[in-house]
């Protein structure tokens, strides 16, 4: 039995559960979006999301669906949040959220769900709400619905690279080619086209009324070291801040010393760190 107060929570604590989103927007934007989209009821939700604290004073969150998502998780909540999860089935493919928090999580987890596949311990989320001082690259635009076909493969090599393995394994990739032509559909890919191919891309993959948050973001293998990953990230960045939401962000492996270079010359500044725990 639980010793500590958490439950499953419903749509009558939804004000309650946005204000807390409220309190750190940027890093639990992968919540809000849900929340905002589906509410709290569990028959419309793609997860559940649990509270901890006393009735009508939620403090924590943690979401469980496709991704495992803790938000203003203390020690004391997380440890409760453990108790709750060991006992169920591990659905998520991924651990995401600050880094304190997802990693003491895991610490707590992984003797009821181990091994995991990769730990990724250092990931600087960013965000930035200023129009990049570098020019735009003109050529970057959004990804039309004729355009789909041309965008998925390099969606997959993208996937593929980042995630190490690929988006089809699963199911013969129809859930993903679902989510790229959702994305297209709803103005939210972009991508750079030379002879046909796909050079560039990326994707709003998160958006809220706070954040529109990037993730996908890809160079063609033989385009990487031209200078064009700045002006393109420029001309999302831009176009995001235009039409999308007031800020920008994104979070990023701490290695990779050429994208981080990008989002700097881009504006982006520190709002923390995240981590995934990837299975």
């Amino acid at each position: 039995m639980l010793t500590v107060p958490v439950r499953q929570l419903g749509e009558t604590e939804r004000g309650a559960v946005e204000k807390l989103l409220d309190l750190d927007p940027i890093a639990s934007a992968q919540v809000a979006e849900q929340v905002a989209a589906n509410g709290l009821s569990w028959w419309r939700a793609e997860g559940r999301i649990f509270g901890y604290g006393a009735r009508r004073r939620v403090e924590s969150l943690c979401w469980f669906g496709g991704h495992l998502t803790p938000v203003l998780a203390d020690a004391p909540a997380i440890a409760a949040f453990t108790e709750l999860l060991a006992a169920e089935e591990r659905i998520c493919s991924s651990i995401v959220g600050r880094a304190d928090a997802v990693l003491d999580l895991w610490g707590r987890l992984s003797p009821h769900w181990g091994p995991a596949r990769d730990i990724r311990p250092n990931q600087p989320l960013l965000v930035t709400d200023a129009v990049p001082e570098i020019a735009a690259d003109p050529e970057v635009r959004l990804v039309q619905s004729t355009e789909v076909e041309l965008l998925l493969p390099a969606a997959v090599a993208m996937y593929t690279e980042e995630v190490g393995v690929s988006p089809f394994a699963e199911d013969g990739g129809i859930g993903y080619r679902r989510r790229v032509t959702d994305l297209v559909r709803t103005k939210r890919a972009y991508a750079r086209f030379v002879d046909g191919q796909v050079v560039f891309k990326a994707e709003l993959a998160v958006v809220t009324r706070r954040t529109a948050q990037v993730q996908g973001v890809w160079v063609a293998p033989e385009w990487r070291g031209r200078g064009l990953a700045g002006p393109a990230m420029a001309a999302v960045v831009r176009d995001a801040l235009a039409r999308v939401a007031p800020t920008v962000s994104l979070y990023v492996n701490d290695y990779n010393a050429p994208a981080r270079r990008v989002y700097e010359r881009c504006g982006f500044r520190s709002a923390g760190t995240f981590a995934t725990v990837l299975f």
